[in-house]
């Protein structure tokens, strides 16, 4: 039994089976759980790809999108033989971050973490941004309600992540397979009717000239650039190597180069069909749905089907984001990157924290950006492509400083991928700058200087409060127990009181009581009070001028701190009455006000004694 099984066992919380069998899958569930992002990139990246060749090319836009997306999957390949060894070489995932942080340092870990983590908040938002398009190709009607209904996927992808994500990928996983599946019996009935000369062009090809311009090396470096948005899911199942059972290096290895076989597929097929039917961007209809709608005819079972395994699979591509984010998160805690909390499992067993704060952030994209798909895409790959190319060139240090067998080889094909990387990053960036690239940049730039910032607390921290050494320790320990002066503010003589003053008298015969006088009648009362317990502990009353209560009381200790001998403490001992959340509003929070104005003056220490009020 782990160490997060042990603590829910111990305070008495029954476990389940699937509870202590969270985040291991194998390739039937690794596989939907973390491919369909770059799975479900069918849905945009044609579409972004043609958003930018048509309105230049007309007609004669399908032949260089069918260049533009070859160069694509060839680009995919690269990555996933890229990725394969980085799995080899860090099975306890990371990606990126893991890579550059073993071998370029510091500094360009913290960019490549925050590329991913600028990335995955922008794979739930894009995601979810293009299936709800996807329901509103079907359903033009709910368009005034596309932000709501974005935001309310986002927040059930939450709820099913909080669960669990074995039980979110199980649920998650069969409507990724009716996609791939659905989408294949597309694109061969469509392959089919073309053969026969059955083919109709979608509505929007009438619209489209033979040609309205020349094909530019720039435009065809832009398009490229829109597409490999379709590239952004790779990083995520090397991130989460931990999470697929044993053996998970193998595991993982297996569901990438299945992710590459379904891309090829369906992404390749789709931009196929988007030539031979002639589709083109329209507002409130997807090239997808166009596809469809030219395949199995807009009223036809067909049609819907598809538009609604896109809509699913675009929602659940999110998830993605869910099973690699938190994980990465949890990495960059543990080495005091970002606050110790998000290395924190909750009940379930998953990293809650983080997926807290992706939701939270993507939904903040979501409704800055209107949830509109194409205002997204331009902040989509460059930081991604960045960890990309991060990632392969600490790969090739890797190799040359392990030396293992057939490294030069290995450090080759990474060599090779970093370069290609870091040329797509370069195009992305000159391509898509003014269109939202440089959000993306600078929000890399203040992450990662964030997440240095923090580092640095936490070292500072350390070396404020560590020991050095057991001879230190010694001789920071006093030879005789230090004596301690005890201060108990009062206003009334009740039960928290006499609570508080016997837990006082076990700890020191140096105590006083200071009430402060605010009211004449209320003083005599407390007086006369006091009086009758009989005890000979000293009773200080101070007058309040200006009923400033809180102030006369801190001068008061302040006062008695000048008088402390060397290693005496002034302690302040202080009822706290506890009440239901409702009923805190109606007492004044007088210990949490004194608190906090101690809590930075030294030789001080502050004890409250809870009195719980009986319903």
């Amino acid at each position: 039994m782990n160490a997060n099984a042990l603590k829910y066992r111990l305070i008495g919380k029954p476990l389940r089976s699937s509870e202590l069998q969270a985040q291991r899958y194998g390739v039937l569930w690794g596989l939907p759980v973390l491919s369909s992002d770059a799975m479900s990139s069918v849905a945009y990246a044609t579409e972004e790809i043609l958003l930018v060749l048509v309105p230049v090319l007309g007609m004669a836009a399908y032949t260089p999108m069918l260049g533009v997306a070859g160069v694509i999957i060839g680009l995919l390949f690269m990555l996933i033989l890229c990725y394969r060894q980085v799995i080899d070489a860090y099975p306890q995932g990371g990606g990126a971050y893991s890579v550059a942080r073993e071998n370029l340092g510091r500094i360009p870990s913290l960019i490549a973490a925050s590329g991913l983590i600028i990335g995955y908040m922008l794979t739930i938002a894009v995601s979810s941004c293009s299936g709800a398009a996807a329901i509103v190709s079907a359903i033009p009607q709910v368009e005034p309600l596309r932000v709501p209904l974005i935001v309310l996927f986002i927040l059930l992808l939450t709820v099913g992540n909080l669960r669990g994500l074995r039980e979110s990928s199980k649920a998650f996983g069969l409507p990724t397979y009716f996609f791939v599946a659905s989408m294949l019996a597309m694109i061969a009935i469509g392959a089919v009717k073309a053969a026969l000369g059955q083919v109709e062009p979608a509505e929007q090809a009438a619209q489209l000239s033979q040609t309205t311009g020349d094909l530019t090396l720039f435009l065809f470096l832009h398009a490229f650039s829109s597409g490999c948005s379709a590239l952004t899911g790779v990083e995520a199942i090397s991130n989460s190597v931990p999470n697929f059972s044993d053996p998970s290096r193998r595991n993982a290895k297996v569901t990438l180069v299945a992710l590459g076989l379904i891309v090829l597929c369906i992404f390749g097929g789709s931009c196929a069909l988007a030539m031979l039917y002639h589709a083109a961007p329209a507002d409130n209809l997807t090239v997808i749905a166009q596809i469809a709608a030219g395949v199995f005819g807009s009223d036809s079972i067909g049609f819907y089907l598809i538009q609604t395994t896109t809509a699913l699979i675009l929602l659940l591509a999110a998830n993605t984001a869910y099973n690699g984010l938190p994980q990465l998160m949890s990495l960059l805690a543990q080495d005091s990157f970002l606050p110790k909390r998000f290395a924190d499992k909750g009940s379930r067993l998953v990293y809650s924290h983080g997926i807290v704060f992706a939701s939270t952030f993507a939904i903040v994209l979501v409704v800055a950006f209107n949830g509109d798909t194409h205002l997204l895409i331009p902040l989509y790959a460059a930081g991604v492509f960045l960890s990309f190319t991060l990632a392969q060139g600490g790969m090739v240090i890797h190799w040359r400083r392990k030396r293992c067998r057939s490294w030069m080889r290995k450090a080759l094909i990474n060599g090779a991928g970093a370069a290609v990387t870091a040329l797509v990053f370069a195009i992305i960036v000159s391509s898509n700058f003014l269109a939202g690239a440089w959000i993306s940049l600078l929000a890399i730039g203040c992450a990662a200087w964030a997440m240095n910032a923090i580092f640095h607390h936490y070292q500072n921290v350390k070396k404020a409060l560590g020991l050095n050494d057991n001879e230190r320790a010694k001789r920071l320990l006093l030879a005789e127990a230090p004596k301690a002066r005890i201060i108990i503010p009062a206003y009334a003589i009740n039960k928290p009181f006499i609570k508080t003053l016997n837990y006082a008298r076990g700890l020191s015969d140096n105590i006083e009581v200071y009430h402060v006088k605010v009211s004449a009648q209320a003083t005599r009362r407390f007086k006369a009070d006091y009086q009758k317990l009989e005890i000979s502990i000293p009773l200080v009353i101070e007058k309040a001028p200006y009923r400033n209560v809180n102030e006369v009381l801190l001068d008061h200790i302040d006062e008695k701190l000048g008088e402390l001998e060397k290693h005496e403490t002034l302690t302040i001992v202080i009822p706290q009455l506890v009440t239901k959340i409702w009923q805190m509003p109606l007492h004044n929070q007088t210990t949490l006000m004194l608190e906090s104005a101690l809590v930075g003056r030294r030789n001080v220490a502050m004890v409250t004694i809870p009195y719980l009020i009986d319903s």
